[in-house]
């Protein structure tokens, strides 16, 4: 076994009675038990990682689960490293009266969750707009916050301090 199927194993014994942890490790038509890469338990709230391929299908397990309401999604850049971006979609169950975080590491796309919940929409074009994250299946990938004519996501590290010139 390797050292992060180990590290994986170790995080995952003490959460397998959690409802999300339990969705995320079980088989089912739309999910794969391996795209699930990581569990952290922090401050009451539970952070799960996914590969970036899965989020849909995770997205959907998660609902199924009884996480109904989409809250918020974020994005962090971690330039120079690859991926660059950590997307952080907060997820709440109002069954479980608790919070997920789904993270998951893209380079510049990757799938849209509008199909599962349609109000992510704002969230989604808003992270376009600042950092340049594409989400792919989007209806209306356009600009939220900014000009059309704005050149550059500002919220990218390697954005010049003063815009370009």
């Amino acid at each position: 076994m390797s050292v992060e199927m180990q590290t994986k194993s170790a995080v995952m014994e003490g959460m397998s009675d959690h409802p999300a942890v339990k969705a995320l490790t079980a088989v089912s038509a739309i999910w794969k038990p391996e795209w699930f890469t990581d569990a952290k338990h922090d401050r009451g709230e539970l952070t799960v990682s996914v590969a970036p391929e899965a989020i849909c299908a995770a997205a959907r397990q998660l609902q199924a689960a009884g996480y109904n309401f989409f809250e918020d999604m974020t994005a962090v850049d971690w330039f120079p490293a690859e991926p660059r971006f950590q997307l952080s979609y907060h997820l709440l169950s109002h069954k479980f009266k608790e919070h997920i975080r789904l993270r998951t590491f893209v380079g510049d796309a990757i799938d849209s969750i509008t199909s599962v919940w349609p109000s992510a929409n704002f969230y989604e074009r808003e992270v376009f707009d600042l950092f340049g994250v594409r989400f792919n299946g989007h209806p209306n990938l356009v600009r939220i916050m900014l000009p059309d004519e704005f050149d550059g996501h500002p919220l990218r590290k390697d954005y010049p301090v003063e815009g370009y010139r």
